[in-house]
């Protein structure tokens, strides 16, 4: 199939400018681009390269200049980043994808394997697990007794689902993630040493969450540790006990959160955040990277620093500090 900015335009709700019947051979970095690329510029102070980029073909939000003759054709979206977005995922959609299970492979007496399912070789499949439509299991990953894993979900090389944990629909769990390894709780004894406790919950995974590689989500004491719908979470983040996230966050890389917080939906966290057990987060809420959230949160708030203050307070901070050298040598 030809791809041309007209194709695009019909995909995205776009309309086009300049030549809709070029060929469009590949997607690519605007700064990286050659003749036959695709690009697009979401935020206006990378304009300039509307006359630089040597892209043939351009995704533009409406209001963007035209380039200068002889530049490249623009496609015109209400929103560039959400248009390639859905062309990305078009085009992914289109690559085939493996079915059935690969040998060798281990799948426990009676675990039905549905429709388009995908058990990669060496991977395990306990006892009592059940499976979605479309479910992908890539190659050496575990499936820990009485997992259930929803339609369309993918489960990546490597991955550990400990057992009794659920996964929603259309979930993504890159290589690595642990998903209900046991919390950490350990009771001190009077000679000072540690009574590990028990920790007989599980962990619920909601659809449409993405959890990155190398992420751990321990499982409940009691009752369970659970990722609300369309939450994102990025490499390298531990998610500690009974902590239950809202739906449709964002964190990012190394952020840790300890046992028993409650965090609401919307939240945008940056990454290498810390938040303290045992409070809760409410909903729209901004933190800047390496934030420490010891106390309790409410909404729409912009916060930065440890402990973690308003933005504006944070950088007007920033100010007096740096002036600090200045008034000493005055003295």
């Amino acid at each position: 199939m030809k791809v041309t900015p007209l194709l695009i335009a019909s995909m995205t709700g776009g309309n086009v400018e300049g030549d809709e019947n070029i060929e469009i051979k590949g997607f690519a970095k605007i700064e990286e681009a050659k003749p036959g690329d695709i690009s697009f510029i979401a935020n206006p102070k990378y304009a300039h390269f509307l006359n630089s980029t040597k892209a043939s073909v351009l995704l533009v939000s409406r209001d963007m200049p035209s380039p200068e003759p002889g530049g490249p054709v623009l496609v015109r979206v209400d929103d560039p980043y959400v248009a390639v977005a859905n062309l990305l995922a078009a085009f992914e959609s289109q690559k085939p994808k493996p079915v059935g299970i690969e040998q060798p492979a281990y799948v426990s007496e009676g675990v039905e394997i549905p429709e388009g399912a995908y058990i990669g070789a060496f991977a395990y499949i306990g006892k009592g697990v059940r499976l979605g439509r479309n479910v992908k299991i890539y190659p050496q990953a575990y499936v820990g007794d009485g997992v259930v894993i929803g339609d369309d979900s993918v489960i990546r090389s490597g991955v550990r689902i400990y057992e009794g944990c659920e996964i929603g629909n259309r979930c993504i769990i890159h290589s690595g993630a642990v998903i209900g390894a046991d919390g950490f709780g350990f009771a001190p004894l009077p000679d000072g040493s540690y009574e590990k406790i028990a920790q007989i919950g599980n962990v619920i995974i909601e659809d449409d969450v993405e959890i990155g590689a190398n992420t751990t989500v321990d499982r409940a004491t009691f009752g369970c540790t659970r990722i609300g719908r369309g939450t994102k979470l990025d490499n390298l983040i531990q998610v500690a006990h009974n902590v239950v996230l809202g739906e449709h966050n964002v964190f990012a890389a190394q952020t840790g959160i300890a046992g028993s917080t409650k965090i609401g939906s919307h939240n945008m966290v940056g990454g290498q955040c810390g938040f303290a057990g045992h409070i809760k987060v409410g909903d729209r809420n901004e933190f800047g990277a390496q934030s420490g959230i010891p106390n309790n949160v409410g909404d729409g708030n912009r916060l930065i620093g440890y402990p973690a203050v308003d933005a504006m307070k944070f950088a007007r901070t920033q100010v007096y500090l740096n002036r600090l050298p200045d008034l000493f040598k005055k003295k």
